[in-house]
């Protein structure tokens, strides 16, 4: 399992260790190459705080304060000694706005004893893993980075922090890193206000979610994580917050994710608003019609991907002279499926903003701007039916036609024509029921013994065809056989036991056949038992695959589960979208509870 905890505020975000070093952060910006990437190799700059005895006399473990993305690690020695790091990026309202600094703090108090503890701050300047040396001011050490000025303040004597010398923990130290800005209040107290406005907000922020009855800690642990991964100064919404994390341990499907991908936003905002948070999706709103509407290479496609401030992320990198996680090559930055026909997206995008026309919460977003957005998809949708593409796998060898882009299309057309029946989008010149038909008849093409396959050409099976069922596509007789096959072909066996893990295809893909369970495979496959009525089976699934989180509740891409080994990038907004959705599916209505 990933030893990390992850903090943010929807404008930077960090990974602790649970050893408490911070192994991973970007500045200065999630996507901005990193600042501490000993996540990806030893060299990669870290910032830590560590016990001084000998490794065997050291246990530690981490929890969140309840109901916040504030983290707490406590290292424990064989001596009776302990200590404690709270670590928090701060995140509140504040002269009617949200203050989300580029900064981080970190306050180490001893529990139990007089511990002795060492400091250790060595930033990288990017991608190059250049060391940055200090420069010392009077209470505090910069590092100029690419020009900018990441500064660390502490009441830590500086000699101390810059030789990295043992101190005693008398008391409280107090760690101030910021980015392009200072701190010129007391840091002690600035530390402090912002802990209890941080905790604060996170906890009104959660009061304000539905929770289905069911998985109820697991359900807002989810909710928390998947808001880190929105990057608020545009309503781009991340797939992760890591890059390279492979998919399997030593080899090379090591992927950048810190990108916006259209389809997952989708499947992100549908999650927000079974959570009753709506915010999210009027911010994304705002990014799409942005990209289509502003940008000359959106006009006759979108791209499966974009960065956070609606470019591309091209040209793909390599960076050899990083060593990657557990020694797994290539590190990589910037992502080519930008490059990539992924057609299902249109589809994806449509079912996105369908709410804003059956729920009168939204209408004020029912503008003219939105209605020429989608009838944009719906051309784009229209077109793409049949049409070979990379598909919902961004295959990067021998594209061809694919059942879910088709069932997409079908969906997305689907939903237009409903809106069209509101008394929307009047003036689509694009025939809707017959697009539809089109889909629908794509859709069957790819079906053999009354289930659907990947595609015509293409006889195996496929996990994302579960939406078949989510969809609540009108042939019953084919999401039942479709279901049924994909809970026997895909599952991962474990003996004689099925866990609830399932394989996202069973095919070669150009790396070779997937060796580890898709996480969010399981969630998809519990949503669409739960829509058939097969709710026991959906909920013995869920519940099994539970046991993909780590020691803080959070889910990566990947999970092998003969090794209990999390694998891919981490955390995995898709994963925690899909745990969050499965269990708004399988749980019964409050009025049965209450």
């Amino acid at each position: 399992m990933y030893p990390y905890g992850l903090i943010g505020n929807c404008q930077i975000s960090a990974l602790v260790s649970l050893t408490g070093s911070l192994d991973w952060m970007c500045l200065p910006r999630p996507d901005s190459p990193p600042v501490f990437g000993r996540l990806l190799d030893p060299d990669g700059g870290h910032f830590a705080i560590t016990a001084t005895a000998d490794r065997q006399d050291v246990t530690s473990s981490q929890q969140y304060l309840p109901n916040t993305n504030i983290l707490v690690t406590t290292v424990s020695l064989r001596n009776g000694d302990s200590f404690r790091i709270t670590d928090f990026c701060p995140r509140f309202e504040q002269y009617g706005r949200m203050y989300r600094p580029p900064a981080l703090f970190r306050i180490v108090e001893a529990v139990s004893g007089t511990p002795s503890i060492r400091v250790s701050c060595q930033p990288v300047s990017g991608w190059e893993k250049e060391p940055v040396h200090p420069v010392r001011g009077s209470s505090h050490v910069r590092f100029d980075i690419r020009g900018e000025l990441l500064r660390l303040l502490t009441n830590l004597p500086l000699t101390y922090l810059c030789e990295e010398t043992p101190v005693a923990l008398t008391q409280p130290l107090y760690f101030g890193l910021t980015w392009g800005l200072g701190i010129e209040d007391d840091l002690i107290k600035i530390a402090h206000e912002f802990l209890d406005q941080t905790a604060r907000y996170w906890r009104t922020w959660v009061k304000n979610c539905s929770v289905p009855v069911l998985h109820q800690p697991d359900v807002i642990r989810s909710a928390l994580a998947l808001k880190l991964h929105c990057f608020e100064d545009t309503g781009a919404i991340l797939a992760a917050l890591t890059t390279s994390l492979p998919e399997q341990p030593g080899g090379t499907r090591n992927w950048d994710y810190r990108y916006c991908w259209l389809r997952d936003a989708y499947y992100t905002l549908t999650a927000f608003q079974n959570l009753g948070h709506f915010e999210e999706m009027e911010a994304f709103l705002k990014f799409l019609l942005n990209i289509a509407l502003a940008h000359e290479h959106s006009r006759d496609r979108l791209s499966p991907v974009y960065t956070l401030s609606q470019g591309l992320p091209l040209p793909e990198t390599t960076h050899l002279h990083w060593q990657g996680f557990g020694g797994s090559k290539p590190v990589r930055s910037l992502n080519q499926a930008a490059e990539q026909v992924q057609n299902d997206a249109y589809g994806e995008m449509i079912l996105t903003f369908a709410p804003i026309f059956f729920d009168e919460r939204f209408y004020d977003l029912r503008t003219k701007e939105l209605e020429s957005l989608l009838a944009h998809l719906a051309g784009l949708c229209a077109r793409s039916i049949a049409q070979p593409d990379a598909g919902l796998w961004e295959m990067r060898h021998g594209w061809q036609e694919h059942s879910f882009t088709n069932l997409m299309c079908w969906a997305g057309i689907e939903r237009l024509e409903r809106i069209q029946q509101a008394g929307y989008l009047r003036q689509l010149p694009l025939k809707l029921t017959d697009a539809r038909i089109r889909a629908a008849e794509a859709l069957l093409r790819g079906s053999k013994e009354g289930a659907v396959r990947n595609g015509p050409a293409d006889d195996s099976y496929d996990a994302a065809l579960a939406h078949v069922a989510i969809l609540g596509y009108p042939n019953r007789q084919l999401s039942e056989a479709t279901m049924t096959h994909i809970v026997k072909e895909l599952a991962v066996h474990n003996g004689d036991r099925h866990p609830g893990f399932f394989y996202r295809y069973l095919r070669e893909d150009g790396f070779g056949k997937p060796e580890a369970a898709f996480v969010i495979c399981s969630f998809w496959i519990t949503q669409a038992l739960a829509r058939l009525g097969r709710i026991e089976q959906a909920r013995d699934i869920l519940s099994e695959t539970l046991a993909a989180a780590n020691h803080l509740g959070l889910l990566s891409e990947h999970f092998i589960l003969s090794s209990r080994t999390q694998c891919g990038n981490f955390p995995q907004a898709y994963s925690h979208v899909g745990l969050i959705n499965a269990a708004f599916a399988v749980s019964p209505p409050w009025s049965e509870v209450l």
